[in-house]
């Protein structure tokens, strides 16, 4: 490949231009936008993991940007009246082919790869201390299937030269990304319609929803063998000179997608799976986080250790003797997996992400009293129901009444469901009260929900 030649295609041709929309509209969408990546566990400048699947959401919107540059693109040559000219000289197709293939996917890397770093740079001087590289395929396969986009698209707009080719090209991929993306709802997907293998094919996953997630070897491996396909269906098109040539093109694109079939894994968990260094249990004395959460035992700790007293006191033998945060892999709206033995922590949950001091405590204490199956998250609500037991028993474990702070839907209605719930659990008598609390906390454990008005005994 001449270099000069790829140098004037860099800078005279609409290669650039692909390059420049995948940084802007990343920007755009992520600081024009105020949603999920910001201020969460799962922030995209957060985490390494998080920074790699946020990013590769942004194709739903990118990879049809591109598909349409690139078959804008694929046209400059008949709009400059020269395929005959082209077709009449002796170098082969696939040669001119490679040049502009090459520059749209120089320009794609750079910003692609602008991207990555810009939040790879916040990640670094953030707060986290777990550095790897497993991110790196998620974002590999990001890049490849911008380049297969664009390539595919050129091919296209070769093939088929009309004015009408880069809008068709764009609505098409459009259409088919958020068709394969309907066919899931979640970081750990669950199916509403249609099938699981199929939504694979996409190249946007789902919004990262647990820090410790993230995508399977068998699905980098199948997305790489379809958008390879892709890119090489493409390539064959800017290439072709001859319908025949052509025709035998669509060939690549289907073997990938079939190969891609076989090695994507069938069911929801497949796809997904915790990641064993990021789970890793950092402890000190009973309070144990994740390797990537290690930043945030110095502040959990002293509040952790003062709730196991408490509960040491208010349960005995029975008590749980360890703070952990939890790990389990769970779809959205699947119960928790309970441990008796431990109260369950996660960063996800808004009330334990920003609660601090006393607030903490009650909401560790509540939680090892009345453990909660319902997840609270920013995409799961556990129901204002839970917090008002929680804060009612945490009260009587501590000896002062005082709700858990909680976004909830109706504040007022919370505070006063809160106030009537203590002063019945109150007017028992203290054996009755601990053997409630008792009653409560085994009922919780097997996720049978006790309502605020059952506190003290009596029927909803």
């Amino acid at each position: 490949m001449n270099l000069r030649v790829l140098r004037t295609e860099l800078l005279r041709s609409a290669a650039p231009l692909a390059g420049l929309i995948v940084l802007a509209g990343g920007f755009a969408f992520l600081y024009g936008i105020d949603g999920s990546w910001w201020g969460t566990s799962v922030d995209w400048t957060g985490q390494w993991t998080s920074l790699a699947l946020w990013t590769r959401g942004l194709l739903a919107y990118l990879w049809p940007l591109v598909a349409g540059i690139g078959a804008l693109y694929g046209l400059r040559d008949h709009r400059s009246r020269m395929p005959e000219l082209l077709a009449a000289t002796p170098r082969p197709g696939w040669q001119r082919a490679a040049t502009p293939a090459a520059a749209v996917a120089l320009a794609l890397a750079a910003g692609f790869g602008a991207l990555l770093v810009w939040g790879g740079v916040q990640v670094a001087l953030g707060p986290t201390s777990y550095t790897h590289l497993g991110w790196l395929p998620i974002s590999a396969v990001a890049l490849l299937a911008l380049v297969a986009a664009a390539v595919f698209g050129m091919g296209v707009a070769r093939a088929l030269p009309s004015p009408l080719t880069p809008p068709a090209v764009a609505v098409l991929f459009l259409a088919v990304t958020v068709f394969l993306m309907q066919q899931t709802d979640s970081a750990l997907p669950t199916v509403r319609v249609g099938s699981q293998l199929l939504s694979q094919l996409s190249p946007a996953v789902a919004e990262p929803r647990q820090v410790l997630l993230t995508l399977t070897g068998a699905v980098h491996l199948g997305q790489t063998l379809w958008l390879l396909g892709l890119l090489a269906t493409g390539f064959a098109l800017l290439s072709a000179t001859r319908r025949r040539s052509r025709l035998t093109a669509v060939a690549p694109v289907l073997a990938g997608a079939a190969l891609a079939l076989l090695v994507l894994p069938g069911d929801a968990r497949g796809g997904y799976r915790i990641d064993p260094a990021a789970a890793a249990q950092v402890c000190e004395g009973q309070v144990c986080v994740t390797e990537v959460h290690r930043h945030r035992l110095g502040a959990l700790a002293p509040s952790a250790t003062r709730a196991l007293s408490v509960l040491d006191t208010a349960l005995g033998g029975a008590a749980p003797r360890q703070v952990r945060e939890e790990t389990a892999l769970r779809a959205v709206g699947e119960e928790r997996r309970l441990a008796p033995a431990a109260v369950l922590v996660n960063f996800e949950d808004p009330q334990i992400d920003t609660a601090k001091g006393d607030q903490l405590v009650r909401r560790l204490v509540g939680e090892g009293l009345a453990p909660s199956c319902r997840a609270i998250t920013s995409r799961e609500f556990g129901g204002d129901e839970v917090l008002v037991v929680q804060s009612v028993l945490a009260s009587w474990a501590l000896g002062t009444f005082r709700p858990i702070d909680a976004d909830v839907y109706d504040r007022e209605a919370y505070r006063a469901s809160t106030g009537k719930a203590w002063k019945q659990f109150t007017a028992l008598s203290l054996d009755r009260q601990r053997s409630r609390v008792a009653e409560v906390r085994e009922a919780a454990l097997g996720c049978e929900f006790t309502w605020a008005d059952e506190l003290a005994g009596g029927a909803r």
